[in-house]
């Protein structure tokens, strides 16, 4: 379950990162395409801690190995 988690976490960073270009691409929504990519890359970051704290309470679960 973890590793699913954690891929999704890449798949947003990935989404954060398109949009970062497109942002580029397009300076006439370039701020909200910035933003957008902001909050989808922090979304990102909470879920992973929130796996990695979740893991760090099961006993004999090793978060490297997830």
């Amino acid at each position: 379950m973890p590793t699913a988690i954690l891929h999704e976490v890449q798949q947003l960073n990935n989404v954060s990162d398109h949009l970062d270009t497109l942002a580029e691409e397009h300076p006439l929504v370039e701020e909200a395409l910035l933003t957008i990519s902001g909050s989808v890359r922090n979304t990102a970051t909470v879920l992973e801690v929130l796996v990695a704290m979740k893991l760090a309470m099961v006993p004999g679960l090793d978060p490297a190995s997830a």
